[in-house]
């Protein structure tokens, strides 16, 4: 007797096919999984025991071999679980054979027969309907695995006996609905912050551009609060931006009944992170906080305590915007393509306010920032020092442009660019951040008299070849954001000022 089912093994994002193949012969009593199974897929002959009792149901008194195929790819998680039943069943003659034939199945079993929620539905659903099968889910996964496609067959039972009943004809399982979350509620407001006109501005450009930004300034000048307001001046998530983005937050099972996200990430984890939990890994490589940042915000608060180790590791997912687990048996690579935005005091202790002095002086400061290596800096675009807030800030009346009038802006200039890199044929490219070398040549050359400052800056400053791509970068959002098609002399000197080799230079004279 024999019978076999697909299901899906997860590499990174992408969901391979996986063929579970059961034979039952006449021998000696043994129920052997084999094809590389991990702990969790080992300890499915318990779980697939007992459901199948939950239904009234024995397995046989015979040699039942599970193999599941490719045999040389590793199989990690509890996703088989249901798989492996439904094969088993098939084998025994419990269900038609045919009539698993066209799914592929994911889903853990619990020991009453129910089936419990696994993550990866969305990536799994996708993956299925590539091949031309419907998808086998738990309950709480439909709503998830909806999304894929309107026209795959798609079935999503809370219980095994639900799916015995809905192929013998006794029952009709209907289709999930696609569910989109909720807004979580009003967004802090840019005018809630007063003063700091200068850092709003630098907020606004990052926010067009989809740069990179480091705020330095004292404890309580308000750093965090930009960088938490910085989502509610971003545009929100395109259709296809909210299928890449919730098929690594399915991975990570942190997509909350299933329903898909409209809002941009916005991840803030603490500087004890360990790389893993930043960049992701571990026995099992799972996505990390980069990984679920993607097309959102990474936000990294005094980010000096982080260990250097940790920081180098996101020179590679700036830079190209994923992220490479390697091992040895396998390697997996995640979508990262973040916003970072970062924020430090500029010494240890934080006494640089007004009225206040360092006990070490300058060597504090140098002994501080060196923990931040220079090719991480060089990657960041924006680098602003935000000074503390005086009294007479404080008393001033509410800002008259909030969150919506930066916002309308920064979706206009987003739009302006989304347009020009679809006249040039690329139309994976969404930001100027994320513009090549070669299409930069075509977009962002200044004007002659902006020509002239950006060579002149750049012997002057010192800029390194990616220095100068990324000032130029910014200069074509400044222009973007007046609404001009030629970056100008202005717009190559504002960039510049925002470049921190301008302080650095001053510091060391």
């Amino acid at each position: 007797m024999y019978a076999q089912i697909s299901t899906l093994a997860f590499v990174g994002i992408e969901a391979r096919a996986v063929e579970v193949q059961v034979r039952i012969t006449p021998g000696q009593q043994a129920f052997m999984i084999v094809g590389l199974p991990d702990k969790a897929v080992a300890e499915s002959r318990e779980r697939v025991r007992n459901a199948l009792h939950a239904v009234g149901l024995g397995l046989p008194y015979k040699h039942l071999t599970v193999n599941l195929a490719p045999a040389d790819l590793p199989k990690e998680g509890s996703h088989y679980d249901l798989a492996i039943v439904l094969a088993l069943m098939a084998a025994m003659g419990a269900i038609a054979p045919e009539a698993i034939a066209g799914y592929a199945a994911i889903g853990e079993l619990a020991l009453d027969g129910s089936i419990r929620a696994v993550p990866g539905a969305l990536p799994a659903a996708i993956g299925a309907n590539a091949l031309g099968k419907g998808l086998i889910c738990p309950a709480a996964c439909g709503p998830e695995a909806a999304w894929a496609s309107e026209d795959m067959d798609l079935l999503a039972p809370e219980h095994l006996l639900n799916l015995v009943n809905h192929f013998k004809g006794y029952q009709i399982l209907s289709r999930p609905v696609a569910h989109v979350a909720e807004k979580t509620g009003p967004q802090p407001d840019l005018k809630d912050i007063k003063g700091q006109e200068s850092a709003k501005r630098a907020l606004e450009v990052a926010a067009a551009g989809g740069h990179n930004l480091l705020m330095t300034g004292p404890p309580g000048s308000g750093k965090s609060m930009l960088a938490s307001r910085l989502p509610s001046i971003l545009p929100p998530l395109t259709p296809e931006e909210m299928l890449e983005v919730s098929m690594v937050h399915s991975l990570a099972g942190e997509l909350m009944g299933g329903k898909l996200a409209t809002e941009r990430p916005f991840r803030q984890p603490h500087h004890s992170a360990s790389m893993a939990a930043l960049v992701g890994g571990g026995s099992k490589p799972c996505p990390g906080e980069v990984s679920l940042a993607h097309l959102g915000v990474l936000f990294l608060d005094e980010l000096p305590e982080f260990t250097p180790q940790v920081l180098d590791s996101l020179r590679q997912p700036l830079e190209t915007g994923e992220t490479v687990i390697a091992r040895a048996n396998h390697r997996v690579t995640f979508p990262s393509r973040i916003q970072l935005i970062a924020a430090m005091n500029p010494c240890r202790c934080g006494n640089s306010s007004p009225g206040q002095s360092c006990k070490r002086g300058p060597r504090c400061a140098d002994d501080y920032q060196a923990r931040i290596s220079g090719p991480l800096m060089d990657r960041i675009d924006l680098q602003i020092e935000v000074p503390a807030v005086s009294a007479a800030d404080l008393v001033l009346p509410p800002a008259t442009e909030g969150s919506t009038e930066v916002g309308a802006r920064v979706d206009a200039a987003r739009r302006r660019q989304h347009e020009r890199f679809a006249q040039l044929g690329a139309r994976k490219i969404r930001t100027n951040a994320e513009c090549s070398g070669q299409f930069l040549e075509e977009t962002a050359m200044p004007d002659a008299a902006g020509l002239e400052l950006m060579r002149k800056a750049a012997e002057t400053l010192g800029l390194s070849a990616r220095g100068y791509h990324r000032t130029l970068r910014v200069a074509r959002t400044l222009a973007d954001l007046d609404g001009l098609e030629t970056v100008a002399r202005s717009h190559i000197a504002e960039a510049l000022s925002y470049r921190g080799e301008t302080l650095r230079n001053r510091q060391a004279a």
